[in-house]
């Protein structure tokens, strides 16, 4: 298949047409709804603070809109634990649960009410949690340690594809998708709008950095091949979607960033 067959194919996937019969999903079929949620992979919790009051939180949300940018130049120090407690709820926390476990309603919209995520973090600096891997439990608002990850900073590089600014990052978050939990609604359907929910993931992780004066910058590049068995996902039925490093700013940090565009000057853009 060459580039432009491999071109028109990105783009079919972003069309949304329903040829022929009408899809018979799993719901229509009346077969097992999904867990809303992945089992926990340990059996030890950290149960999260959710004192937010308590934090130094921008609430003037122009000046948030207007201050939204991306950093890649962090400074290294660490996170408080109610720091990271709001960016995991910001991003993923259960509001409230609908029916019998029909569906969670999250901070963050998903078609169908589906949230097809999870949510793993390599871990750097943050007070009161030792450095590794964890995996976020958004019914209980919990974190759990999946294990030590050996030479931190080159892992973080190596997952995301060599981008070696990002393993500067007090933490890094890795978004999983669960197919099937979409699936069973929309069937073939399922996918294209699944993507669009991660992006608004996203894009509350924004937010939620620029209102607690903390950096990030979104990052599709990612290998799968390092990021899905260091998180024990199986490939298929879980896999890496989407990542974000998330560190400490300083203002005197500028010149490092604009380093990052010089080449808009160098080629005349």
């Amino acid at each position: 298949m060459d580039e432009k067959e491999l071109i028109k194919k990105g783009r079919d996937f972003l069309h949304y047409y329903v040829e022929g019969e009408e899809i018979v999903t799993d719901q229509k079929l009346k077969r097992q709804q999904p867990p809303l949620v992945k089992a926990a992979m340990r059996n030890e919790r950290i149960v999260l603070p959710k004192n937010f009051e308590d934090l130094i939180i921008n609430n003037d949300f122009m000046d948030v809109i207007n201050r939204r940018k991306s950093h890649r130049v962090y400074t290294e120090q660490k996170l408080s634990l109610l720091q990271l407690s709001y960016l995991l709820w910001a991003t993923q926390g259960v509001k409230e649960i609908r029916g019998k476990s029909y569906a969670t309603l999250r901070t963050v919209p998903s078609g169908g009410a589906r949230h097809g995520f999870e949510t793993y973090l390599i871990i750097r600096f943050v007070e009161g949690l030792e450095s590794g891997k964890y995996h976020y439990l958004p019914m209980e608002h919990a974190l759990e340690y999946l294990g030590k990850v050996d030479s931190i900073e080159k892992t973080i590089g190596d997952t995301l594809c060599g981008q070696l600014w990002a393993s500067k990052a007090s933490v890094v978050f890795y978004w999983s998708f669960v197919p099937y939990r979409c699936e069973w609604r929309y069937g073939t359907g399922a996918h294209r709008p699944a993507m669009i929910d991660a992006g608004h993931i996203g894009e509350n992780l924004y937010l939620a950095c620029t209102a607690l004066g903390l950096g990030t910058c979104a990052i599709a590049a990612y290998d799968n091949r390092i990021c899905d068995p260091l998180f024990e996902l199986d490939g298929q039925e879980e896999f890496i979607v989407y990542t974000c490093p998330v560190g400490t700013i300083s203002e005197k940090n500028k010149e490092a960033e604009n380093a990052f565009y010089a080449f808009v000057k160098e080629e005349g853009l």
